[in-house]
């Protein structure tokens, strides 16, 4: 998992399409999967440069996350990172995942927000600013 922000508080976060495969409509920071020998740093350039269209600026690894849902029923560990962007670069790299994106500042959050973002920016709110 990766939140995307602007070095300024903002974080970048992304309208899930009704392709998405959970949660369609709501608002999420990045995520993706390891490709066989990928470092975390080469996947986490890989995926926010796949869904933003941008490459990172800067990327700090913030901690980990034991992720257990009930619906759909899945359980995976997920590693977070910030990634700063440059904010006039990034725009809608995967139309089929996401259809809208915006920037948000503290108390700007839109909604309605994918049930896994609360926690993921628990951990990023050192170095968003948030």
């Amino acid at each position: 998992m990766f939140v995307c922000h602007d070095g300024a508080g903002r974080i970048l976060l992304a309208r899930r399409s009704k392709q998405a495969r959970d949660e369609p409509g709501v608002w999420d920071c990045g995520a993706g999967a390891l490709e066989f020998g990928e470092s975390f740093e080469a996947a986490v350039t890989r995926e926010v440069t796949e869904e933003y269209a941008t490459a990172p600026l800067e990327i700090v690894q913030l901690g980990v996350r034991n992720v257990v849902r009930a619906e759909p029923a899945s359980h995976w560990v997920a590693i977070v990172f910030a990634v700063r962007v440059d904010p006039a670069a990034a725009r809608i790299g995967e139309p089929h995942k996401f259809d809208e994106l915006g920037w948000f500042g503290a108390g700007e959050l839109p909604a309605p927000l994918h049930s896994q973002l609360a926690a993921t920016l628990a951990l990023a709110g050192a170095v968003t600013g948030k």
